[in-house]
């Protein structure tokens, strides 16, 4: 899908801080959460909401409420006479949301769509299903959260499963996954130089009044520290296995939003700060129980539409749970593996579903910023052996 007239003002991108499951936002509806920030960061930017047009929603996991989520949000936003589509496409439901948007620009010019991802893993909802022809009518349980991490329902495979046969196709040993783990994590280090200037670029605080208790998050919450000793001493996520625990993402919980408009538009709010123009963007689906191989087949379908080839990309960004993801991008590209993530990735600093991606796409925009613009390529795969990707110009 190629695009012409849609593009973000630098600053009209955020994310607020990751923070790992079960941790401070624990107890904090994703709703809740997504409210808080984007009103600050509305605010901060001086958006005129008599100008944004549309709420693109994009969530992964259901919330108290989530049945009226988009016009609840933007009521509660003080933009009661909107409403918009309520997104959900796992791990690429960031990219999805942004297509959409996108896509009305370019039939709309006038239009002005705000997105709004957010999900929350921690405690996530137990579903109870009817079953009239059971015995005593017991209930089927599904929670949404654990459940659908073990396995996918038509392939069977865990995620990790995928992970380690892609691993093994691709002839990947432990010490290149330990490796590619050591670098992202000493590249997400560069973001906190200077008093994380970087990440103070994109990066939206959390101030949540819950009762009594404030809430504040300023910065990524439950990254560990990795050092090559400590990551030799992980045993394997399961007997035989490529890929630790250090290999592999943790669940976190967050939000990230953007403002999209026509290029024209953005250069004037923009103000010489840069704007972010969308190429275009793809998806794509791989064979069965091979989903880190699907972000570098969409890749692939988003650089082949945009006519360029990744020798025209001057940054990646990845949505990247598992170390050989980036592994396979390189094999199968020629891409270098330091031309990707330059501040950190979600290996890193966790994985809340949702915002992801709007995240990666923010870090990719600053990375390119800094460097005084370029195409940037940003890709990402997502449950059942889906990928996603967007290229992008910063001017």
């Amino acid at each position: 899908m190629k695009f012409n007239q849609a593009a973000i003002p630098l600053a009209h991108l955020w994310s607020s801080p990751f923070v790992r499951w079960q941790g401070a936002l624990a107890d904090v509806s994703s709703l809740d959460l997504a409210h808080a920030v984007t009103r600050d960061a509305l605010q901060q930017r001086q958006v005129d909401l008599s100008r944004i047009t549309q709420l693109v929603l994009g969530t992964s996991i259901p919330q108290p409420g989530s049945f009226y989520a988009v016009p609840w949000l933007a009521a509660r936003l003080g933009m009661e006479g909107l409403t918009g589509p309520h997104l959900s496409q796992a791990c690429a439901t960031s990219v999805t949301c942004v297509m959409s948007a996108a896509m009305q620009v370019e039939v709309y010019p006038e239009a002005c769509p705000l997105v709004v991802t957010t999900d929350r893993t921690s405690n996530g909802p137990l579903l109870v299903y009817p079953r009239s022809r059971s015995m005593g009518g017991s209930p089927e349980t599904e929670h949404w959260v654990l459940d659908n991490f073990s396995a996918d329902p038509w392939t069977g495979q865990a995620m990790i499963a995928t992970a380690e046969a892609v691993a093994e196709e691709g002839s990947f040993t432990r010490e290149e996954l330990d490796a590619l783990t050591l670098l992202r994590y000493g590249q997400y280090e560069r973001a906190l130089a200077d008093g994380r200037a970087f990440q103070r670029r994109y990066m939206q605080p959390v101030l949540i009044q819950k009762g009594r208790q404030r809430i504040e998050v300023d910065a990524d919450q439950g990254v560990h520290p990795t050092r090559a000793q400590d990551l030799a001493a992980l045993k394997p996520a399961h007997e035989g296995a490529r890929h630790t625990p250090g290999a592999q993402t943790h669940p976190a919980d967050g939000t990230a939003g953007a403002v999209l408009m026509s290029v024209q538009a953005a250069r004037a709010m923009a103000a010489g700060e840069g704007v972010v123009r969308l190429v275009t963007g793809a998806v794509a689906r791989v064979e069965k129980a091979r989903m880190p191989k699907a972000a570098t087949v969409a890749a692939q379908h988003a650089l082949h539409q945009a006519g360029l080839s990744m020798d025209d990309v001057h940054a990646v960004g990845t949505h990247n749970p598992f170390a050989v993801n980036d592994l396979w991008l390189a094999q199968q590209t020629g891409c270098p593996l330091e031309r990707m993530n330059a501040y950190g990735c979600s290996l890193v600093y966790g994985h809340p579903q949702g915002p992801t991606g709007l995240r990666g796409l923010a870090e990719l925009v600053h990375t390119l910023a800094l460097r005084g613009g370029g195409v940037g390529l940003f890709t990402g795969c997502a449950a059942g052996d889906t990928g996603a990707a967007l290229v992008i110009r910063v001017d």
